[in-house]
């Protein structure tokens, strides 16, 4: 008996060929994480996927990078305290130095200001000295002049005069009390006044008046009964009756009360003659 014939089914001309479907492609994911400065991390995922509608389940792989150890972050901050901290010092060293520029500045204007002041302090000193020599000199002078004058041109009393001078002579030693006219207290005026009156000449009560009752008369041309004043004319604040050979007789004050002084003991100002 035949064998049965088994149908032949032609091949295709590309049976021997393997198949020209492309094969599977996997899709792969990268991710990449790093540490950064201030421990953030980041992360960077790549991810592919196949066009097929077969493809398999991606794959993730992961890349760890080094991070930012505590201690690196440690010494970061400290280097960034370190530098603010010299940046601060050398601030502090310059407004120290201009500090001392200033200082130094003003030091040297206030010297310069204290020597002048100290020269013309020592230029006014200078000045005054010699104003107070020059009136030394031309009070002794003046003192000589009157003794001299005085030694020269006193003259013998004689009527009104001598009446005059006789009593204020008897009034050496009594007491000065300002205000008082006698009889046994007298100021200056209060004893030129009296005087005058005993020969009948009414005087003013002030020495002020009286230094311009009568005649201006020259110092060197003095006689018995002028009367002496010092200060200007019209404005003096002491008198005296001149007595001859240079001397005058006053009340000075309270503790010397009425005496009897050569002219250099304290020369007058000026004279007037009223006699």
């Amino acid at each position: 008996m035949k064998e049965p014939l088994v149908p032949v089914i032609p091949m295709s001309h590309t049976a021997h060929i393997r198949s020209h479907r492309k094969p599977r492609r996997s899709a792969s994911t990268i991710a990449v994480r790093a540490g950064v400065a201030g421990g953030v991390l980041s992360t960077l995922a790549v991810a592919g996927a196949s066009g097929s509608a077969n493809a398999a389940e991606p794959v993730t792989q992961t890349l760890e990078l080094p991070t930012l150890t505590a201690d690196l972050a440690a010494q970061v901050a400290q280097s960034a305290d370190a530098t603010q901290q010299t940046a601060a010092n050398y601030q502090l060293q310059a407004e120290r130095d201009q500090a001392a520029a200033n200082a130094a500045k003003q030091a040297k204007a206030d010297l310069a200001d204290a020597k002048q002041k100290a020269a013309e302090a020592k230029k006014k000193a200078q000045e005054a000295a010699r104003k107070a020599a020059a009136e030394r000199a031309s009070r002794n002078a003046e003192r000589t002049t009157l003794s001299t004058t005085a030694s020269t041109s006193t003259g013998t009393a004689t009527g009104s005069a001598a009446a005059v001078v006789a009593f204020v002579k008897a009034q050496i030693g009594k007491a000065y009390v300002s205000g008082a006219t006698g009889p046994s207290a007298y100021d200056c005026s209060g004893l030129v006044q009296t005087a005058f009156k005993q020969v009948g000449i009414s005087l003013p009560r002030v020495s002020q008046d009286q230094s311009t009752a009568g005649t201006q008369v020259s110092l060197s041309n003095l006689q018995p009964g002028d009367i002496l004043y010092w200060g200007s004319a019209g404005s003096a604040y002491h008198v005296a009756v001149y007595v001859g050979d240079g001397m005058f007789v006053g009340a000075q004050n309270p503790s010397s009360g009425v005496g009897e002084h050569p002219l250099s003991y304290d020369p007058p100002t000026g004279a007037v003659r009223v006699l």
